[in-house]
């Protein structure tokens, strides 16, 4: 395999709303490049990025995946990402690592909820990117349609360079609006391209398209403004040129089109990515110097020292741990020791391995701005900077925290361990997962991004370690507070046989802003505490308070100052202190007001407009406060925030609701306090639960 310098790469993340043919899309760029022998198909399983069994099953992908394509003595990578909500954490760590991104857009659907999603992502990297029009041979598919749909979503820059020569059933080719000639290509699957005339009943139509893209381009660029007011045009240098410098600079978006299945438009689309869009030498990398924490740019050379990004982990059963990473600097070599700068360790490179999906192809070494893999590091993690000593970090990546958990249980008695190493793995692959166990039920929750989220990772569980659990309903992750600020004495005093046990404090409780968690201020002048049992105050305190008072749940948001006390010389020690500390807290939360908070989501809904009424009233019937309601073509998006609890059945409802139509995104917002009835419900299930614990325990 040759080794290509950072001129010679593009890196492409293909991104989008889960169902616009991304992978059958990635599918079609490798088989017309020559990388594989057969046209992979998502239905039939066959595609090269979803080579997962369970992204197989379900025919979508669930993890980012790398594939390459050499294209005109280039290189294109391509990172092709997952597009449930569940699982967009894994399409912006891709995102992260590119230099371009493809969004595809359905050609009936138009933009959907993940499309908005991914294209926030771009903006905040400041991403070039295309838009393309995928699955136009679609019943009902129309550039018209989705081009409002996307200008009303991200304005006048998205602009076709493209148009379809026929819909439907009927799409065959592209007429190309700045070269202006027509590509139509074969209906056998093979992607044959034949250059034509542009049909002459497009003529007006494709002449239209092109003095609106000329004038885009104009707008993106002062100097090329001026010219085309003067000229009243552009020349086809100044438009090439234009439309180069204002792809790369995030200024225009350019729309092709595309059919994956039939593999229509993709060897057009692959001529484009090598024209337009930018190289890991036009674009300088940010990091910060690990001894001054100073930001800086470097120009991205094979010749720098060298440094690399990890993206992604993967958890393989056979080969262990295998680490995804972008060279960002410099020329990284096979079998070579590097220091991990965000761990301060020493890791050996075994094989240094290009990704073809699951297929691994060894190279000898990897140019700055080419992405790859290594197997078996001991301690590099997603998000870590491996490279020469002293050689500059790169921000590590930010995950969502999980917002569902479950209680996994083993099917097979003597599986717990194996379940706990399983997690660990997985957790190294998805950030955005969490295993922890519940200190008042005992219980394993698995934590994630939605129902959906942990049931893929039980099913990778069962799949790779072989370790079956079963799911036990969500928990919902109440906190407890209090609403008012009171004083409290705790004493503990117990005389046995020697010394006896004898403590004394005095605290102060107050309530403290939303978000703020826990406070603890020793504010004790002079000796009535000795120095030495105070923090045992603090942590008596600390163990009651994540025991909850009200319902078992966490307290958080409020501030405890440990104000006076007194001890004994001989009777005194940590323990009783503790102990201390844990009576004055009880007794202080009976006066302090407390009360039960729930979680609340940013809920956003997308579906056809028809059901927008009922959708908004399903929402209030759940205790939602709608924020706001969209209409883009025929689609509605409802924004509300609604209760976690209320949502642990959305998914279902919103499903045969809309028949099918309908999706939604949903993250944690905040935390407010539950109404009172709410309350009392929580409280009463609490009660019972322990209850039942205690009649198992005798």
């Amino acid at each position: 395999m040759k080794v290509y310098d950072a001129a010679s790469i593009r890196n492409v993340a293909v991104v989008g709303h889960s169902g616009a043919g991304k992978t059958q899309l990635v599918s079609a760029l490798l088989f017309d490049a020559g990388m594989v022998t057969r046209l992979g198909r998502v239905d039939d399983g066959t595609t090269v990025t979803d080579f997962d069994e369970e992204e197989i099953a379900r025919k979508h992908s669930l993890s980012a995946s790398l594939a390459f394509a050499e294209w005109n003595k280039n290189k294109i990578n391509f990172i092709d990402t997952p597009g449930f909500a569940n699982f967009l954490s894994d399409a912006r760590a891709g995102m992260s690592v590119a230099d371009a991104a493809l969004v595809v857009v359905d050609a009936v659907s138009g933009v959907e909820v993940q499309t908005e999603k991914v294209w926030e992502f771009a903006n905040d990297l400041v991403l070039p990117r295309f838009v393309v029009l995928n699955r136009v041979d679609r019943e009902r598919a129309s550039l018209e349609r989705s081009l409002e749909s996307l200008q009303t979503a991200f304005g006048r820059a998205v602009i076709p360079i493209q148009l379809p020569i026929g819909e439907e059933k009927a799409f065959s080719g592209v007429v190309d609006l700045v070269s202006m000639k027509a590509v139509t290509f074969a209906t056998d699957g093979s992607g044959k391209p034949s250059e034509a005339a542009i049909p002459a009943d497009m003529a007006d139509r494709a002449k239209a398209a092109r003095d609106a893209l000329v004038e885009m381009v104009a707008e993106a660029d002062d100097a090329l403004m001026e010219k085309f007011f003067e000229a009243g045009t552009l020349t086809q240098d100044e438009l090439l040129h234009g439309l180069q410098k204002g792809i790369r600079a995030a200024r225009i978006f350019p729309l092709v089109c595309t059919s994956g299945l039939l593999n229509v438009g993709i060897q057009t689309l692959a001529d484009a990515i090598l024209s337009y869009l930018p190289s890991p030498a036009d674009r300088p990398v940010k990091g910060k110097e690990p001894k001054s924490g100073e930001e800086v740019t470097r120009e991205v050379t094979d010749s720098a020292p060298y440094a690399a990004f990890v993206w992604k982990t993967v958890a393989d059963p056979f080969a262990g741990r295998i680490t995804m990473f972008r060279v960002m600097l410099g020329t990284l070599k096979a079998d070579s020791t590097v220091h991990n700068a965000t761990r301060d360790t020493q890791e050996r490179l075994g094989h240094l391995l290009l990704l073809q999906g699951k297929t691994q192809t060894e190279v000898p070494e990897m140019k700055a701005g080419d992405l790859g893999a290594v197997a078996k590091l001991k301690d590099t993690l997603t998000g870590d900077t491996i490279g020469e000593k002293d050689s500059i970090l790169f921000t590590p990546l930010k995950f969502p925290e999980p917002v569902l958990s479950y209680a996994v249980e083993p099917k097979s008695r003597g599986d717990e361990e194996k379940i706990s190493g399983s997690l660990q793995r997985l957790q190294e692959e998805d950030p955005t997962i969490r295993s922890s166990r519940d200190a008042q039920t005992k219980e394993l929750l698995l934590s994630g991004q939605g129902q959906l989220h942990i049931e893929v990772t039980v099913a990778k569980m069962k799949r790779r370690f072989g370790v079956e659990v079963n799911l036990k309903p969500p928990k919902i992750p109440y906190r407890e507070t209090i609403n008012a600020t009171t004083e409290a004495q705790g004493r503990h005093k117990k005389q046995t046989g020697g010394h006896g046990q004898f403590g004394d404090c005095t605290i102060r409780v107050e309530p403290l802003p939303r978000g703020s968690d826990f406070e603890f201020v020793d504010d004790i002048f002079g000796g009535s505490i000795p120095q030495q049992f105070r923090p045992a105050v603090e942590k008596g305190i600390q163990e009651t308070r994540i025991r909850g008072y009200l319902a078992g749940y966490p307290m958080v948001d409020f501030r405890v100052t440990l104000i006076d006390g007194k001890f004994h010389a001989v009777d005194s020690n940590e323990l009783s202190f503790k102990m201390a500390g844990r009576i004055a807290f009880k007794e202080a939360m009976a006066h302090a007001r407390p009360t039960i908070l729930e979680p609340i989501m940013n809920v956003e809904v997308y579906a056809p407009s028809d059901f927008a009424g009922d959708l908004m009233g399903d929402l209030n019937s759940r205790r939602g406060r709608i924020a706001g309601m969209d209409t883009r073509g025929g689609m509605t998006v409802i924004k509300a925030q609604v209760p976690m609890a209320e949502m642990l059945t959305y998914e279902q409802h919103l499903t045969s609701a809309t028949g099918g139509r309908g999706s939604y995104h949903m993250e944690y917002s905040h935390y407010e306090e539950a109404p009172a009835m709410i309350q009392q419900k929580i409280i009463a299930a609490s009660k019972a639960e322990k209850g039942e614990e205690a009649e198992e325990e005798v």
